[in-house]
């Protein structure tokens, strides 16, 4: 059955897209205020980048061993409901005249713990939402949806910060979230309360203990890890240019809020086209060539931010989101269905916590160097070390069993056995960069302001 006739993917694809129009706005949003209205420094909005992300590394392995043991949907409501109130408190403290940096920094703190929750669920979700074979055409759709939303979102953001102001336009992503929560209320299908995992002796397994499971399971796995590696890299150097070039944009290139809305508007354009094309690409190249191609492709769109020039700015700025952003699409659909399809179901939470943990565990301190290095040695040469980075992070699939899948393999048995031929330990990652890969949630920036390899 096509999914376009199941009722509750319906109502989950609609919810999730609401909900990432109201993110983008948000996104440049945030940012904003403290660059125009609190007059942040570089090193300040570096900060608030990597505050984003530093949940995934406080709570996403623990966030997975705890979804593995509760349904999916509520966990994805309370979340919901979570962010729209705290994200609320950023206008109430403004009108107030209240508003400071270290609000911005709990906001975003408090927000990111919801989101690690939120992802891990969801896409722990999907497979038990949809059949296995449909779950590349569902996420599918769902990356088209967000790649609408960073078309629409960036210069409905711009106009609402130059109409109501940064502040303001933040009521929109906190009523998106209550949509999100108010359509995943509507879902009918019957969801099963995970059993409880017990030991040998029959004693209940500990937290620690399912944590350390999921992570030897990614670890061990010769396609998790490789994949795990390759958005992590990419991911750190890839905030590094995220975090600075909204400053570089406005301090250095002279581009005003409304304008900078719509040059990362027209620059997603490359997202949507991205989106469309997945499924033709996949057939023609495979999954492991369209994988580490892809990557490639999103890998070479920083460099363009880095040699923008104030004459060049709107070309050269909406040249390098384009390109960064249309192979984004391919790649999380891609390994996001990989993984969802060899993952044993009681495994599926912590297998998608761990390689959050990984590959957004890398962006907070890949914020933290782009504030620093562009305090130290300024915005352009960051932007361009940043760019270096993320062009060099597909050799990790490129050079691993990865790169040779031609089709979805079958998928894991229940009891955490891998398919033929990806006994755990087989096939080491080889590789010039340390560190480990994974929405859209998987998918990371530097490229659009929301563009992530692994963004869920």
């Amino acid at each position: 059955m096509s999914l376009r006739r199941h009722p509750d993917f319906l109502r989950l694809w609609a919810g999730e897209t609401i909900s990432q129009v109201g993110t983008q706005v948000t996104l440049l949003a945030v940012p904003l205020i403290a660059i125009t209205l609190l007059e942040a420094s570089t090193l300040q909005v570096g900060l608030l980048t990597a505050a984003e992300t530093l949940p995934f590394l406080l709570v996403g392995l623990p966030a997975g061993a705890i979804v593995d043991r509760l349904r999916r949907r509520p966990v994805m409501i309370a979340a919901d409901v979570g962010r729209a109130v705290a994200l609320a408190t950023v206008p109430v403290a403004y009108a107030f005249d209240v508003l400071t940096m270290a609000q911005l920094y709990v906001v975003v703190l408090v927000v990111g713990v919801q989101t690690v929750f939120f992802d891990v669920a969801y896409q722990s979700y999907l497979p038990a939402l949809v059949d296995r074979d449909d779950l590349v055409e569902g996420n599918a759709k769902l990356e088209i949806s967000r790649s609408g939303a960073q078309v629409a979102g960036p210069g409905l953001g711009g106009g609402l910060v130059g109409w109501v102001g940064a502040s303001a336009a933040i009521w929109l992503d906190a009523a998106s979230f209550l949509v999100s929560a108010l359509a995943l209320l509507g879902i009918r299908t019957p969801e099963a309360t995970p059993g409880r995992e017990s030991d040998a002796a029959g004693a209940p397994i500990r937290l620690r203990t399912r944590i350390v499971e999921g992570v030897r399971y990614v670890w061990r796995h010769p396609w998790l890890r490789p994949l795990a590696c390759s958005t992590a890299t990419f991911n750190l150097f890839g905030t590094m240019s995220y975090s600075i070039v909204l400053v570089f944009a406005v301090r250095e290139l002279d581009v005003s809020v409304g304008r900078l809305g719509l040059v990362v508007a027209a620059g997603n354009l490359g997202f949507v086209a991205g989106a469309a094309l997945t499924r033709r690409i996949t057939a023609r190249l495979g999954v492991g060539r369209t994988i580490w191609m892809s990557g490639l492709v999103s890998g070479l769109g920083p460099w363009l931010l880095g040699l923008a020039t104030p004459a060049t700015a709107t070309v050269l700025l909406v040249a390098g989101f384009a390109i960064g952003s249309a192979g984004i699409p391919a790649y999380n659909i891609n390994q996001v269905s990989l993984r969802q399809a060899i993952t044993p179901a009681r495994l599926q939470g912590r297998m998608h916590a761990t390689m959050r943990f990984v590959v957004w565990g890398t962006m907070p301190l890949g914020g933290v160097l782009g504030g620093t290095l562009g305090s130290l040695i300024g915005l352009r040469p960051t932007l361009l070390v940043a760019a270096a980075g993320t062009t060099l992070a597909f050799l990790w699939v490129r050079l691993s069993p990865v790169a040779r899948l031609v089709e979805m393999p079958p998928g894991s048995s229940s009891d955490g056995e891998e398919p033929d031929g990806t006994r755990p330990g087989v096939g080491g990652v080889v590789g010039p960069m340390a560190g480990p890969l994974g929405s859209v949630d998987e998918g990371v920036l530097g490229l659009g302001v929301d563009d992530h390899l692994d963004v869920r």
